[in-house]
């Protein structure tokens, strides 16, 4: 398997904890009131700093002697690319379908799915890319 796939279908797997971290983050946010939006830039910043965790240890490998604290900004600055096509599906979904218990996993997870491509160019290529200097 060449290492672009593997370090996508790593970074599906995060994915799938990151989606677990935002809708119990989002159930949370919900359940105190913040509402179906603001809940959710609650939810999505609770999920980036999960997948950054994992994607850091398991998909890409942080580099050595890397600030983990310019590379956890970069991972978020990248995110929010893909965040806004996430956030846009999540809205849409819950603009469209009708009130329900499910209603917030189900426009997360679409969220997540229309996000993850831009995600994953913008971890790969700006915050994990690799040093070609010896």
């Amino acid at each position: 398997m060449s290492r672009t796939r593997s370090e996508l279908l790593r970074f599906a797997v995060a994915g799938v904890a990151g989606l677990v971290v935002d809708v119990c983050v989002l159930y949370l946010a919900l359940g105190i009131g913040l509402g179906y939006y603001a809940g959710r830039v609650l939810s999505f910043l609770a999920a980036v700093y999960a997948t950054w965790r994992i994607n850091r240890r398991y998909t890409f490998a942080a580099s050595a002697g890397e600030s983990a604290w310019r590379e956890w900004w970069r991972y978020l600055f990248a995110m929010l690319g893909g965040g806004l096509v996430n956030y846009g599906a999540y809205s849409a979904v819950v603009a469209l379908l009708p009130p329900h218990p499910l209603l917030p996993l189900a426009a997360v997870a679409a969220g997540s799915l229309a996000g993850m491509s831009v995600n994953f160019v913008g971890a790969k290529y700006f915050v994990f890319r690799r040093s070609t200097r010896p």
